[in-house]
């Protein structure tokens, strides 16, 4: 039976409520990689793919995926996808959004028994946010096919190896590079995502079209001074850890600040080791998140700010140590599906509005071996990290109506889409 944009929308304001019970905390959102909660999301998803029709199956680094196939055995494959992990504190529609409508997508092309040219996949990808083991994009790695072999190594805060968690959810890590789309079956890649700044917002817009996804550089630094009494040790024989990463940290918001929003810095972490109240700080460690849509920018604040850490520690006797621990290029989203895309929006009568992602999506991995297309969905306090975050069901339906033209343009390049009343 075909139901109305409105009647999908509201099935799917139920679905995501339904996720926020897959907790690891009662009192706010958290789904942690490999959590009982996490798995127990994960088969809830499965399910929901299993009633649209999809073939189903759980890979090897834990993403849920199902599959539609078209007519054609050697056709191509579309990729919906986005992240059912979250961070601390998290808002509902981060990730689930993108997959739960997916999966309407699908199920709609089969009520309405739409012929297609490609298979479609709708993936939820187990690991994006990387909490866990502080390195994301781990499910949509092993889908692009670049994911390595020493990231079996890395350890959570508890020293579980990603390995060991793996084996605990009965995954077999020597099929895991199976799981890869080989490039030559992609078609494409699209994902939908709640926008994360406030530009949609302001403008009363529903949706806007992401042409570029910021470049990401993580860095994890350890400063290393000498212990010392607080009462003893005069001042200017200190070794002070932790002054070293203080300046170092105002540092990098000087040097960010001058910028103009060109490149973004941000210290996200810090903690000291064995620390005590009347105890010079002996080992700091913190993080560095360096953002920009231009990679020259963003290698040039890279090595700068390598030098400021440099200068300082050089100046204070500190050892620091500098661990790139991720990186991601900038990445110019696909012309041809943002011009089909832009197309759908226009039949809706709506302003096309293209906007810059400082958010790193999956979409950014996978456009290593496919073109990839985002639509940002308007969302109220939507940073992913928001409890309050708020997606209006209009915002869903009229996000729906455009997928369902997009979808429908790519099954039939060459043929006028009317539109659905």
């Amino acid at each position: 039976m075909m139901k109305s944009y409105s009647e999908r929308a509201a099935k799917i304001q139920q679905r995501i409520e339904e996720l926020v019970l897959f907790s690891d905390n009662a009192h706010y959102l958290n789904r942690t990689f490999g959590s009982q909660s996490f798995i127990k999301c994960g088969n809830k998803i499965e399910s929901w793919m299993r009633e649209a029709g999809l073939e189903t199956h759980v890979d090897n680094i834990g993403n849920i995926r199902g599959k539609l196939h078209s007519s054609n055995p050697s056709a191509k494959t579309f990729v919906i996808a986005s992240h059912f992990d979250t961070t601390y504190h998290a808002g509902k529609y981060n990730g689930v959004l993108g997959i739960i409508m997916g999966i309407d997508l699908v199920e709609n092309i089969q009520v309405n028994k739409i012929s297609l040219l490609f298979h479609i996949e709708i993936i939820a990808f187990s690991e994006e946010e990387g909490i866990r083991f502080h390195t994301g994009y781990l499910g949509s790695k092993v889908v692009a096919g670049n994911f390595k072999n020493k990231l079996f190594e890395i350890k959570d805060d508890h020293g579980n190896s990603l390995s060991q968690v793996l084996h605990s959810m009965n995954l077999d890590i020597s099929h895991i590079k199976a799981d890869a789309i080989p490039p030559d079956d992609w078609m494409g890649y699209f994902e939908i995502h709640i926008e994360q700044t406030h530009e949609l917002l302001e403008k009363n817009i529903p949706v806007g079209i992401v042409s570029t996804i910021t470049g990401q550089r993580k860095i994890e630094i350890t400063f290393t001074g000498e212990s010392g009494h607080a009462g003893t040790l005069p001042m200017n024989l200190r070794k002070d850890a932790l002054c070293a990463a203080a300046r170092f940290i105002s540092g990098v918001e000087k040097y960010a600040s001058k910028e103009k929003r060109k490149v973004m810095a941000t210290v996200g972490e810090i903690s000291v080791e064995d620390a005590v109240s009347n105890l010079i700080p002996a080992i700091v460690n913190c993080t560095l998140d360096l953002r920009s849509e231009d990679e020259k920018l963003l290698s040039d604040a890279y090595e700068t700010i390598n030098e400021l850490c440099e200068k300082i520690c050089f100046k204070r006797n500190i050892y620091f140590e500098w661990k790139l621990v991720q990186e991601t290029e900038p990445v110019i989203c696909s012309k041809k599906f943002r011009k089909i895309l832009a197309s759908s929006i226009e039949e809706k009568k709506f302003e096309v509005i293209n906007l810059v992602s400082g958010a790193v999506h999956d979409a950014a991995i996978i456009s290593q071996v496919a073109p990839v297309v985002m639509l940002l969905v308007k969302c109220v306090k939507g940073s992913g990290r928001a409890p309050l975050e708020n997606v209006e069901d209009y915002d869903i339906a009229t996000a729906l109506e455009i997928c369902d033209h997009f979808l429908l343009h790519l099954a039939n390049p060459n043929e006028k889409i009317e539109k659905k009343k």
